[in-house]
């Protein structure tokens, strides 16, 4: 059966002489597999595979058999055409960072609109934002994919709760026996982050590149704890490397 629905590609890996199997986060099916035959012919003149890469917000017609593990597309287009992604580094590593990240949480076939709409318009965004201001969004990022997925934070920062306990999954009033580094001033620094809403104010919580890599692997670590995710992201080493 034949139906139109909006995706992220995750992943893509090569198949055969002149196909794809691509992992696509879709607005109307969750995290979906998909065979393209023929993208990657050399008849064709068009490179139509870079529109699988990581990142890549499409508009999809596909044939969808729910008996079926592996789908097939028929037509795709571009949804957005990314004007800065690709010539920036520092954004090529939060894309990645944040596709990887999605492909290890999301459920396979669970619809989950809400989180698809953040993410598209979370990447949007990331696009047309000067790389020298979106040091923030990775964090931000992985704070609302843990919400969305149901997995908040237990209580805020304050004089009595001054402390991130990662088992607990929130703040507390003693210290953790493994603290992951993170430091008073980190769970300060958080408290702020849970708070924002918006793009503009993202901007204005001012945190170092220390404070943001602590921050991220210790919210790694709480999905690592408290979801059915396990294992390590690849693209946190590069992320480290370009956020200052």
């Amino acid at each position: 059966m034949l139906n139109k629905t909006n995706g992220i590609v995750l992943r893509s890996i090569k198949y055969g002489d002149s196909s794809l199997i691509t992992n696509i986060f879709t607005a109307q099916y969750g995290v979906q597999t998909y065979m393209i035959q023929g993208v990657r012919s050399s008849k064709v003149k068009q490179n139509r595979a870079g529109s699988f890469q990581p990142g890549m917000l499409l508009e999809l017609v596909v044939y969808q058999q729910q008996q079926k593990n592996m789908q097939r597309i028929k037509e795709f287009q571009p949804a957005y055409i990314y004007s800065t992604m690709q010539e920036s580094v520092v954004k090529n590593c939060i894309v990645l960072f944040s596709v990887e990240l999605l492909l290890r949480v999301l459920p396979e076939h669970a619809p989950l609109t809400s989180l698809f709409d953040f993410a598209t318009d979370y990447f949007i965004t990331l696009d047309k934002t000067p790389a020298e201001q979106a040091g923030n969004f990775p964090l931000f990022f992985i704070i609302h994919c843990s919400q969305a997925l149901g997995y908040e934070l237990k209580g805020s920062y304050g004089t009595d709760t001054p402390y991130l306990d990662l088992r607990e999954g929130g703040f507390t009033p003693n210290p953790p026996a493994a603290t992951h580094g993170i430091t008073e001033d980190d769970s300060r620094a958080l408290t702020q982050m849970l708070l924002v809403n918006d793009y503009g104010t993202l901007q204005e919580v001012a945190l170092n590149a220390a404070m943001r890599m602590r921050l991220i692997e210790w919210y790694v670590a709480f999905l690592n704890e408290h979801t059915q995710y396990s294992g390590h992201l690849k693209s946190l080493a590069v992320l480290r490397t370009i956020l200052h």
